[in-house]
């Protein structure tokens, strides 16, 4: 049994939901988001709460509940609230910026990085090392955090790169003579 899929998923003010079929669409003050269920799971609004309820006993049944109340619960937060993902960048000479809806990363390498700003997502850069991915929707916001990170991952020697803040790199001892 789910503990997470139990719980219903409560909906605040200003915040509404509406089911039709296996597709459920969240409306709030910052937008909107649908979301289209498997087969394997029923949702219902009743009494200002979503609640998911397996059909069946399968294995992908009860997989499928507990990660479909999830998403809609993270669905709720995001039409309501923003959701933020911090990068670090860590190393001489790496430095990034926004310029219009591209933001330029100059990582070491010969050219500067030129990272297009998908929709739905607002990307700043407080200072030259730092970056601060924000969105409604959480999927999308740590899929472009992950992109962002790719272009430069930490390496375990000097610790250069991009990581997210408060990540932990376990550094390698270098070579001896």
């Amino acid at each position: 049994m789910s503990r997470i899929g139990k719980r219903p998923v409560e909906l605040p003010s200003g915040v509404s939901a509406s089911v039709s079929g296996q597709t459920v669409e969240i409306k709030g003050p910052k937008g909107s988001q649908i979301f289209n269920a498997t087969d394997d799971v029923t949702i219902t609004v009743e009494d200002n709460a979503v609640s998911v309820a397996p059909r069946g006993k399968s294995k992908r049944a009860l997989q499928q509940w507990g990660m479909s109340r999830t998403v809609l619960s993270n669905m709720v937060h995001g039409v309501q609230n923003t959701f933020k993902k911090e990068l670090e960048i860590q190393g001489v000479g790496y430095r990034a910026a926004v310029q219009g809806s591209v933001l330029k990363l100059n990582l070491g390498y010969s050219h500067d990085v030129n990272f297009d700003i998908p929709q739905g997502i607002t990307i700043t850069c407080a200072k030259p090392t730092e970056i601060v991915v924000e969105g409604h929707d959480i999927q999308q916001v740590g899929q472009v955090a992950a992109n962002i990170r790719d272009w430069r991952r930490p390496e375990p020697y000097k610790g250069k790169g991009i990581r997210y803040k408060g990540e932990y790199i376990f550094a390698k001892e270098g070579k001896k003579k």
